[in-house]
């Protein structure tokens, strides 16, 4: 049964939402002083939707400055780092606060970062090579379009930036109007762009962005691009508020004014959710929709106001608050996490039904006794193990014990005592992992896996906040290895099929349709996948998918409910069949739905069964930029 949400989801004024996600659980921080006299308020969440106060974060500081804006925590080898804006709305400077904990307890650094007289909107991206950066709003007053834009610095520590903001994105449209007269900067036309959120994606940057005035119904968020974090030009900005408008704005009588946000992954680390704010009567209140890419396009599926399907669930999910597990050795569970005894050989063991899944959870060393104590992770089958992943404290350094893999660096600062993130994704034989969001490993192994097991090895070691969600998200942005060995099938020999530009191109010149595969049958499940048209051969060319229904013929497909994206009623244009877009099934049990970008196509029956989404074509070429098929 469908979970559903409405927004929004914390009614009382929640004014620049961030989110913060530690050991599966969700924090969340916003802008002014809070009911108990500190400043920022924290809630706590373990679903995103389910919210309760945990107070402030933080005492004013001692010069007692009015406004306190936009925080946003960072966690990194133990410590919190807090960064908010602080000042008289004139002079605004952006500053640092530290914590050991994610709640509350903050205290100022003592640390200026900025020096421009007006800084605000505070945001660290770190980089998959580890390279934190500060992207920040500050004010242009000789630029073409005066007012509020965004900047970019290098972090050379927690506590210090380089020294050389470089543009990022700035006003450049009428929607980004702020004040047509502002009197406070002497009568000028005032644009505002602000809130920036970074995200990386198959390469490419996106810097996502608040504009304008929320009073205005062009008020709302875009996002501009860009292929080279270091470039000094500016990012390519999408929306020019004309033809192409924001990606979250004001529905007038609806939603007022959507704008600040931040991103989270959601419970199943699949699934993205903008996280903003929107103006209700109690204020600002904090709403979340979801969120996703097609090829260089974000979309939002929101500014939601009628009920959404609530974040879904991993296939797994453990906080390690009973005893009852798979494991070997000794261990026993306390405070939410799993802490194992000094043995040989420690291992929780955690089992999928498929040979897909992504797996995240935290972990930290508690003691050891000599250069062999380790703890990490490790990936098996029913016979043996696949891959190895070990954290050796006194060696200060890991290794993943893969064919000549060379060790893994670790940084010269690694604190071994802290709590520190694994994400591990096996696709088939295709296995990707990273240490605190820092990717470290990306190979086709010769053998699949059906479990992971975190290990110990003469060493006590802690877990916790552990998830794993069956199914797979190929961006086919390999580099190597055969179609095949990626798990996909084809129905067709006739039809033909290519990697180019981390696309994979499917072209079947034949009246008769050939399908494409990749996956088991599954009774309930999430499909997505973002796909175009780039030739018709004729008149009867259709491309689109098809729900496969047991009992499966020969060739792995049975016919049953087929969704056409050409032959549809209405049919999907062919200005817009041509451009990426993404299309979503959801088949819960007997339901079906179908979607495209937040927007419901149909809701049908379906069988209460087995069932596989395969992608078909005939006398046509597609292209597919994503697939993704996560187990529900």
């Amino acid at each position: 049964m469908l979970e559903n949400y409405l927004n929004p989801v914390f009614p009382k004024s929640f004014p620049d939402p961030f989110v913060l996600k530690f050991r599966g659980e969700y924090f969340a921080y916003c802008t002014d002083f809070w009911s108990d006299g500190r400043v920022f308020g924290v809630l706590h969440s373990r679903d995103l939707v389910h919210w309760s106060e945990l107070g402030g974060a933080m005492p004013p500081l001692e010069t007692n400055p009015p406004y306190y804006w936009a925080p946003e925590v960072v966690y990194a080898n133990g410590k919190f780092y807090l960064y908010y804006s602080v000042g008289n709305e004139i002079n605004m400077e952006i500053r640092v606060a530290t914590s050991k904990r994610p709640g509350g307890g903050f205290v100022d650094a003592g640390v200026k970062l900025t020096s421009e007289q007006f800084a605000i909107d505070a945001h660290v991206f770190t980089d998959t090579d580890g390279q934190k950066y500060l992207f920040y709003a500050t004010d242009f007053l000789k630029h073409s379009h005066i007012g509020t834009g965004t900047v970019v610095d290098k972090m050379l520590d927690y506590f210090t930036l380089e020294g050389n903001p470089r543009p990022v994105t700035r006003a450049k449209y009428d929607w980004q109007v702020y004040d047509p007269n502002r009197k406070e900067k002497g009568g000028v036309r005032w644009h505002t762009v602000e809130g920036a959120f970074v995200l990386k994606r198959k390469g490419k940057y996106f810097e996502m962005f608040s504009g304008g005035n929320w009073q205005n119904i062009s008020y709302g968020v875009s996002f501009a691009v860009t292929d080279d974090i270091n470039s000094a030009e500016e990012w390519t900005q999408f929306s020019d508020g004309e033809k192409v408008l924001p990606i979250l704005r004001t529905l007038p009588d609806l939603v007022i004014g959507p704008g600040h946000n931040s991103v989270v992954r959601g419970r199943n680390n699949r699934e993205l959710f903008c996280i903003y704010h929107c103006w209700t009567e109690n204020g600002r209140a904090l709403a979340i929709d979801r969120m996703d890419f097609a090829g260089n396009r974000i979309f939002i599926e929101g500014a939601s106001h009628t009920p959404q399907i609530a974040p879904f669930a991993p296939t797994l999910t453990d906080f390690f608050e009973t005893e009852n597990r798979n494991s070997v050795g000794n261990w026993r569970f306390a405070d939410s996490e799993a802490i194992c005894e000094i043995s040989d050989k420690c291992e929780l063991i955690f089992k999928s039904n498929t040979t897909s899944f992504l797996s995240e959870f935290s972990l930290r060393m508690v003691e050891t006794i000599d250069e062999s104590s380790s703890f990490g992770f490790c990936l098996k089958n029913d016979t043996e193990t696949i891959l190895e992943f070990s954290i050796f404290p006194t060696l200060n350094r890991a290794a993943i014990n893969f064919g000549k893999q060379p060790d893994v660096e670790l940084p010269k600062d690694f604190n071994f005592s802290a709590i520190h993130l694994l994400r591990v994704e096996a696709d088939g034989f295709r296995v990707k992992i990273s240490l605190d969001e820092r990717f470290l490993f990306d190979e086709m192994l010769e053998k699949f896996s059906t479990q992971i097991a975190l290990t110990a090895k003469n060493a006590k070691a802690a877990f916790s906040g552990f998830a794993l969600t069956e199914g797979f998200e190929d961006l086919f942005d390999w580099k190597n290895a055969e179609i095949e060995q990626h798990g996909w099938r084809k129905s067709s020999d006739k039809a033909v099929w290519r990697i180019e530009n981390q696309e994979l191109i499917f072209e079947n010149r034949s009246a008769s349709e050939a399908f494409l595969t990749k996956g088991e049958e599954h009774k309930n499940f999430e499909f997505a996948a973002n796909i175009r048209l780039l030739e018709s051969f004729d008149a009867s060319a259709d491309f689109g998918f098809l729900l496969s229904e047991p009992p499966a013929v020969a060739g792995g497909l049975s016919v049953g409910k087929q969704f056409s994206l050409l032959k549809s009623n209405p049919p999907v244009t062919a200005e817009t069949s041509s451009d990426l877009r993404q299309f979503r099934i959801i088949k819960l049990g007997e339901k079906l739905i179908f979607q495209s970008e937040g927007i419901n196509l149909l809701e049908t029956a379906a069988p209460n069964e087995n069932c596989r989404i395969a992608v078909f074509c005939k006398n046509s070429r597609i292209a597919l930029e994503m697939v993704r098929l996560t187990i529900l």
